[in-house]
């Protein structure tokens, strides 16, 4: 089997080039729409440490979840993913997005650590528990969310304050990626790969529903069915999508992965008083 062939998404994909432009445009179309939008929110100091919260119309209190991007820890940010909110908002669920520092200039354990400040930050605006959803990378960054003792990092937040995850087409074993040209810029070794892959961390007994497109590699569809098991999580491989279209649902109130992540952000408890 060769590693390249399984994980480069990329090179699978030949027309990926007019995914990621349609991404663009429909990201930019729901973000000119959607009845309430806050643009920018700043949760860290860095440039690219910033949120966009996008509210259902009338729903001050409507269920929250976090949408985390993908791009193989190197590439895109928020920008490329505001359509992904349209679907949820459509349910009734709030959706923020935020965007982070990207390998090379950074390691994968900082992209950890910033979605977790993004986490505590709308903790902290909201005081809501959230549904963590991710794709490709922002999989692996979703679970981590999942694993993350929350009161050890802020004494006011609950323990579970990332109640719920829905990683869509997640990497949850890093070291097959070192022998890829995945790899390059991405600060791994084999101690920090298995440190950074939650499919080795302690069950949180928390939900998960582990997604993946019917037609990515063998290796994806293993990595979220083997995800799904350790964690006593849900499998669901989506038939004919593949690493790039596997999210185009979440842009459609009405579809079944639309509504698997209202199901996951509903059962959240109800807002905290201060």
């Amino acid at each position: 089997m060769s590693m390249e062939a399984e994980y480069n998404n990329r090179a699978r994909v030949p027309e990926h080039p007019r995914h990621i432009e349609g991404w663009a445009r429909d990201a930019a179309a729901w973000r000119a729409a959607c009845p309430q939008v806050e643009l920018g929110l700043a949760y860290g100091p860095g440039e690219r440490e910033k949120l966009d919260l996008f509210l259902p119309d009338e729903a001050p209190d409507a269920p929250l979840a976090l949408f985390i991007h993908g791009g193989y820890w190197k590439a895109l940010d928020r920008s490329f993913a505001s359509h992904c909110a349209r679907g949820p908002n459509g349910r009734g669920i709030a959706v923020a997005l935020p965007s982070y520092d990207l390998c090379p200039a950074v390691s994968i354990a900082t992209i950890v650590d910033q979605m977790r400040a993004a986490a505590l930050f709308l903790w902290r605006r909201r005081r809501q528990r959230m549904l963590a959803i991710g794709h490709s990378a922002g999989g692996q960054l979703a679970a981590m969310l999942l694993a993350t003792d929350w009161a050890a990092l802020d004494p006011t937040a609950p323990a579970d304050l990332v109640h719920a995850a829905l990683p869509i087409s997640g990497v949850f074993e890093l070291a097959p990626l070192l022998s890829t040209s995945v790899a390059e810029g991405l600060h791994l070794t084999t101690e920090t790969a298995h440190a950074l892959s939650p499919r080795f961390l302690p069950c949180p007994a928390r939900p998960l529903h582990c997604l993946v497109g019917g037609e990515e590699s063998g290796e994806y569809l293993r990595q979220s069915r083997d995800m799904a098991a350790a964690w006593g999580g849900g499998f669901e491989a989506a038939p004919g999508a593949d690493h790039f279209t596997v999210i185009a649902p979440l842009a459609e109130p009405e579809s079944g992965l639309t509504r698997t992540a209202e199901r996951l952000a509903r059962g959240l408890s109800s807002k905290l008083k201060r």
